[in-house]
């Protein structure tokens, strides 16, 4: 604990999972903290991110179940009623609950932390000018200063898009209608899970995606994904861009190579921009890269050495997870001492029907590596747990390095994938070769177990082995 007449003075810019992981952790050094926010406390996360998709997500499944689910033999389907206007407002009271209780709570409980609310912007090296949302500015003098702004939604610059009245996230989450026909561009996370969840509940939902679902991915996932949307009546347009975009008499009219594509309501959901923008980060000698995300090293410290970042503002992967983890380990830093943060197990999850997980390296990244792999393949018609859900949808690859036969990359498509995942990062982090992982003892019918199946695939032929067989 640092002498009560030294103590340090921290602002921080934002309010999100780095900003209040950071504030937390400083004032637990002993240091003073003055957090700034210009909007929402609690940042994109738990107003309109996580929290709120993953909750229409979850009412957009039962609303599946209910309509169609592998025991419709045995247990009659029904067309459920969408009430989107009562699942809005649980949704919504919700968000505010976690947002009352995980920031705004804390935040008026702690004395060593001070909330402004308002727009910073660097004075210079040491201080922000702050302008008042009540108005007035006030100056806020820093020994460290940490940015924590987060990201907005990108928008491509697609002729006539910007005149008409196109939906991000943020308004689809909110949106209290289901639009007869939705359009969504884009062909990652933001845009496979919304346009699941719209077409579950009751959208025609059709993605134009500039290459593939997934493209960044190893191609299996894109091809699993995109075999259940088409599976769903979601129209799935590979190698599709929009030319033009315009809103007619209440319509959108996307111009494409494939002809025109009418819909009710059109979801831009093509990646996030750093919100960097306005910060006066040149007053402050802080770098950005080309993409205007603040360029940092490991243990978060900008081009300016007492000026940090962390989270989404930055050129770290968009997790809140990341983002939270990097806040901790920038105020350890900020405070004194000396944190790094190691992304390489780093989990990923996308909330579809099966859902996406990985971790580590795909088998062509880690080509991209020099790193010689060897991988294998399980279907889920292999792990009895998906036998029993009457759902094979998917599959679990690992990669492990030649040679040495250590883990090094899990890939999954599974019901409940992201809940696996985090025992593949285990044995990654822990260095265990996939003979060490087929070794392990492992609940029977579990999704997980296929982990333990996967792994006994490089040395058997599993077909052959009894249920439960060690």
């Amino acid at each position: 604990m640092k002498d009560p007449k030294m103590l340090m003075k921290i602002a921080i810019i934002g309010s999100g999972g780095a900003a209040m992981a950071a504030a937390l952790k400083a004032v637990e050094q002993g240091a003073k903290v003055t957090l700034i926010e210009r909007g929402a406390i609690g940042g994109t996360c738990v107003n309109i991110g996580c929290v709120p998709s993953k909750i229409m997500i979850r009412a957009a499944h039962i609303a599946h179940l209910r309509r169609e689910s592998p025991f419709d033999g045995g247990i009659a389907a029904t067309v459920p009623a969408i009430d989107r206007s009562k699942l809005l407002s649980q949704q919504q009271n919700r968000v505010d609950e976690l947002r009352h209780a995980k920031y705004e709570n804390i935040l008026d409980s702690n004395p060593d932390i001070t909330v402004l609310r308002g727009e910073a912007r660097f004075k210079d090296v040491r201080s922000l000018t702050v302008r008042l949302n009540e108005g007035g500015e006030r100056t806020v003098s820093f020994d460290r200063c940490l940015v924590a702004t987060g990201a907005s939604a990108a928008v491509p610059p697609i002729p006539g898009l910007k005149d008409t009245p196109y939906w991000t996230s943020t308004e689809a989450l909110v949106s209290d209608t289901i639009p007869e026909r939705l359009a969504v561009i884009g062909s990652s996370v933001v845009a496979v899970e919304l346009a699941q969840a719209f077409a579950r509940l009751g959208s025609r939902v059709t993605i134009l995606a500039r290459h593939t679902l997934f493209f960044r991915e190893d191609p299996a996932i894109g091809k699993a994904i995109t075999a259940v949307f088409r599976n769903e009546g979601i129209t799935v347009l590979e190698h599709t861009q929009a030319s033009r975009v315009a809103h007619v008499d209440g319509e959108f009219v996307l111009t494409t190579g494939q002809g025109k594509l009418r819909a009710d309501k059109l979801l831009i959901a093509t990646g996030r921009t750093p919100n960097t923008h306005g910060l006066a980060l040149e007053a402050a000698g802080v770098a950005v890269n080309t993409q205007g995300a603040i360029v940092i090293d490991q243990g978060m410290r900008t081009s300016t050495p007492h000026i940090y970042a962390a989270g989404d503002c930055t050129d770290q992967p968009q997790f809140v997870y990341v983002a939270a983890a990097a806040g901790t380990r920038a105020a350890i830093n900020m405070t004194g001492g000396d944190a790094a943060l190691d992304l390489s197990a780093m989990p990923a999850v996308v909330f579809t029907d099966p859902q996406v997980a990985t971790v580590g390296y795909s088998e062509a990244q880690a080509h991209l590596k020099g790193i010689e792999t060897d991988s294998r393949t399980l279907s889920l018609h292999n792990v009895p747990r998906a036998l029993a859900n009457f759902d094979t949808r998917g599959f679990i690859k690992l990669v492990v390095e030649a040679g040495s036969g250590r883990l090094i990359g899990v890939q999954a498509v599974a019901p409940d994938a992201g809940e696996l995942i985090q025992t593949a990062v285990l044995a990654i982090r822990n260095r265990m070769t996939a003979q060490e992982l087929a070794d392990q003892l492992f609940p029977y019918l579990t999704m997980v177990e296929g982990l333990k199946l996967a792994a006994q695939t490089f040395s058997k032929d599993v077909k052959q082995l009894s249920c439960c067989a060690g």
